[in-house]
C-alpha cells in the first residue's frame, strides 16, 4: 500500500480547522435558515443539533427562552464545539416564561389560571424538591418561581400567607385544579403585574445534555437563569442552570448564572435508578462511588473542566456543585454570592462551591460572599489546591469546611473573613499563608469510616477511619478567633509553625515557637468601594518579620498518614515553596512574610483584593 505523503497528512490534520463552521443564531432568525450571519437561525436548539465537532454557534443579542440539549460536543480540547454571545451583545437564556392575564383578587394579591398543557411534560409548580438529605422544615417547595421584573418572589407556606398584608418579601402560591391547570396567587405591591415583566419557571435547566458524555463544550459569555433545578445530592443525578452530566473538558466561563431553584453550575454524577436512594443505607455513597466507577468513571472519561470568571447568584443550594464529575478541574475567579440565602428548606449540600471528590482539582481566585458555607470540601478531596480566595459575609457554617478527606489537601493564601473561618473534620490537609479571622471548629470524634484514593487516579486504595490530626499549619495570621487548643487530644501528629496569633487567637501545643501578640489589633477590615473591595490591615514590623516562619515545600509537608501520599501540585509536580501570594506575585524573601501578601510595608496597608487584577 502507497504510504501518503507528508502534504497529504499535513492537509489531514488541519481538514477539521478547513470545515469548521460558524452558525449564528438571532431573534430575527428562521430555523429553516443555514444559520449565516445573512441567514440566522432563531433558537440556539437548532443550531447545537447541526453544529458539529470544530463548529462555533454564536448568538446575538436578545432573550431565548429554550433548554438547550447538545446532542453532541467536540472530540478533543483543540476539536471542541463553541456556543458564545456575540461580542459586546447581551445574550439571555432563560427557563421561564411571561406570564400575561392576572386578575386582581383583592389588595395586593393577583390570580392567573394556566392550562397544564402549556407546560408540556415538565410542570415545575407540580414537581417538589425532595431527595437525599434534603429537609423539608415541614412544607412543600416546588421548584417552580414566579419573578417580577427580574427578581423571585418567595413561595409561601400555605395560600393564608399570601392574603396577608405583604412584608419585604412578597409571596406567591401554588394549586392545581383537577390536573388540567395551575392557579398561581402572587402579591405584587402596588404595582399592576399586567403592566410589568412578571416571569415563571417553565424548564429545569437552561443548557444541560440529556446524555452522558457530551464533551468539551465552551459556553461563553451568557446570562443564564431562572430555571426549576431539582435538589441535587452526591447520590443522584445533579442538574444546573447549566450542567456537564458526566461528561469531560467542559469550559464555562464568562457567563452570568442565576436564580436557580436549586443549583447554578453542575458537574456532576450520572443518573440511575439508585437516585436518592441512597441517604439512610449502610455505604451509600461508598455504593454510589463504585457504581460510578462501573459507569466509567476515571480520568480519562470525567472531569477536567474549566469554570472561570463567572458570576455566579440566587441560587438556593449551591453556586458549584460537582459529586464525583469535578475531577481534575479548575474553578477560578469567579463571584459567588446569595446561595442558600433564603434559607426556606434546609439539608446538606449548601455551598457556594461544594464537591465530592476533588481530585487534583485547583479551585482559586474565587470571591464568594454571603452563602451559608463558602467552599465546601467532601469525602476524598485529594492533590487539590485551594488557594488566592477571598471569602467574607458567608454563614456560621464557615469560610471553609472539609469533611471526611484522608488528603493531601492544600490551603494556601486564602483571605478568610467571615465569624465563622474554618470547620475542619477532616485529615490529611496543610494551611499556609491564610489571613483568618473567625472561629475554627475542630472534630475529635468522627466515626465514619470514608474511601482514599490512589494518587492522581479515581481508583479506591482502600477505607480508612477519620481520625483527628495529621494537619499542617504554616505561616498563617490568625487574629482573635481561631483556637487550636483541640488539637491537644488529636491522636494523630500536628505541626504547627511560623503562625502569628493576634489578640485571643491561641494555638495548640503542637505549635513550634508560636508568636503571640495579644496586645497587637491588626484592625482588618474589608471595604467595599463600587464593584471593589480593599482589604485594609494595621502592620507590626514583629509579625512581618517572623525568624520561625520558613519555606513551605513539599518536602516539609511530608506525606499523609492515611495513604502515604505526597503533596503535590494538581499537575502531579512539587511544590518548590508556596512562592506566589494572594496576587500571585513572587515571594523572594529568604523568610516569607506569614499572611497571604509577599510584601507588607508601613504601619497600615490597604490593597484592592477584588478583583484581583
Amino acid at each position: 500500500m502507497k504510504k501518503p505523503t507528508y502534504l497529504a497528512l499535513f492537509f489531514a490534520g488541519i481538514a477539521p480547522l478547513i470545515s469548521a463552521k460558524e452558525y449564528h443564531v438571532a431573534n430575527t432568525g428562521n430555523d429553516s435558515n443555514n444559520g449565516s450571519h445573512a441567514k440566522p437561525l432563531k433558537t440556539i436548539s437548532a443550531a447545537a443539533d447541526l453544529a458539529q465537532p470544530g463548529d462555533v454557534v454564536t448568538v446575538h443579542e436578545g432573550i431565548y427562552r429554550e433548554r438547550i440539549d447538545p446532542p453532541r460536543g467536540g472530540t478533543s480540547d483543540k476539536n471542541r464545539i463553541t456556543y458564545q454571545a456575540a461580542k459586546g451583545e447581551k445574550v439571555v437564556i432563560k427557563g421561564s416564561e411571561i406570564a400575561k392575564g392576572w386578575k386582581h383578587v383583592e389588595g395586593d394579591v393577583w390570580e392567573i389560571n394556566i392550562p397544564n398543557d402549556v407546560f408540556g411534560d415538565f410542570n415545575p409548580f407540580k414537581d417538589l424538591i425532595d431527595g437525599d438529605w434534603f429537609r423539608r422544615k415541614g412544607r412543600d417547595h416546588h421548584t417552580g418561581a414566579v419573578y417580577l421584573n427580574g427578581h423571585w418572589l418567595t413561595e409561601a407556606a400555605a395560600k393564608t400567607n399570601v392574603f396577608k398584608p405583604t412584608g419585604k418579601t412578597p409571596l406567591w402560591f401554588t394549586a392545581n385544579k383537577d390536573n388540567t391547570s395551575t392557579t398561581l396567587w402572587a402579591q405584587f405591591k402596588e404595582v399592576d403585574p399586567n403592566k410589568e415583566m412578571v416571569e415563571i419557571n417553565a424548564r429545569q435547566s437552561v443548557f444541560y445534555p440529556s446524555k452522558t458524555g457530551i464533551n468539551f463544550i465552551t459556553i461563553r459569555g451568557f446570562t443564564l437563569e431562572q430555571a426549576a433545578t431539582p435538589w441535587a445530592p452526591p447520590t443522584a443525578e445533579q442538574i444546573g442552570i447549566i450542567g456537564t452530566n458526566w461528561s469531560k473538558g467542559w469550559i464555562i466561563e464568562n457567563n452570568t448564572i442565576q436564580y436557580s431553584t436549586c443549583t447554578g453550575i453542575t458537574l456532576g454524577k450520572h443518573g440511575d435508578e439508585f437516585d436518592n436512594t441512597s441517604a439512610n443505607s449502610a455505604g451509600g455513597y461508598v455504593k454510589t462511588i463504585n457504581r460510578a466507577t462501573a459507569h466509567g468513571w476515571t480520568k480519562e472519561n470525567i472531569g477536567h473542566h474549566t469554570v472561570r470568571n463567572n458570576h455566579i447568584a440566587h441560587c438556593e443550594q449551591a453556586g458549584i456543585v460537582g459529586s464525583l464529575g469535578a475531577i481534575f478541574s479548575t474553578v477560578t475567579g469567579n463571584h459567588i454570592h446569595h446561595i442558600h440565602f433564603r434559607q426556606l428548606f434546609a439539608g446538606a449540600e449548601m455551598a457556594g462551591i461544594k464537591f465530592h471528590a476533588a481530585m487534583d482539582s485547583t479551585i482559586a481566585g474565587n470571591h464568594i460572599h454571603h452563602c451559608v458555607r463558602g467552599i465546601w470540601l467532601d469525602w476524598m478531596t485529594e492533590g487539590t489546591r485551594v488557594t488566592r480566595n477571598l471569602l467574607h459575609h458567608n454563614g456560621g457554617n464557615a469560610d471553609l469546611f472539609l469533611e471526611v478527606n484522608h488528603g493531601p489537601v492544600v490551603i494556601d493564601n486564602n483571605i478568610m473573613l467571615s465569624p465563622f473561618a474554618m470547620r475542619i473534620n477532616s485529615q490529611g490537609a496543610a494551611y499556609a499563608h491564610n489571613l483568618v479571622l473567625g472561629k475554627i471548629s475542630i472534630s475529635l470524634r468522627e466515626r465514619r469510616v470514608t474511601p482514599w484514593l490512589l494518587a492522581h487516579s479515581t481508583k479506591v486504595g482502600g477505607l480508612a477511619p477519620n481520625v483527628a490530626g495529621d494537619e499542617r499549619h504554616y505561616n498563617n495570621l490568625y487574629v482573635n478567633g481561631p483556637n487550636f487548643s483541640p488539637y491537644n487530644e488529636a491522636k494523630l501528629p500536628v505541626w504547627m509553625q511560623g503562625n502569628v496569633f493576634f489578640l485571643d487567637a491561641q494555638p495548640s501545643e503542637h505549635a513550634k515557637a508560636p508568636m503571640l501578640l495579644t496586645d497587637i489589633n491588626p484592625d482588618v477590615k474589608l471595604i467595599q468601594k463600587g464593584d471593589s473591595y480593599y482589604l485594609e490591615m494595621n502592620v507590626d514590623s514583629r509579625w512581618a518579620n517572623n525568624p520561625n516562619s520558613g519555606w513551605v515545600t513539599t518536602e516539609r509537608m511530608g506525606k499523609t498518614k492515611t495513604g502515604n501520599k505526597a503533596f503535590l501540585q494538581p499537575d502531579g509536580s512539587p511544590y518548590q515553596g508556596i512562592n506566589t501570594d494572594y496576587f500571585g506575585k513572587k515571594r523572594t524573601a529568604k523568610i516569607p512574610t506569614p499572611g497571604p501578601f509577599a510584601q507588607v510595608e508601613g504601619a497600615k496597608m490597604s490593597l484592592k483584593v477584588w478583583p484581583q487584577h
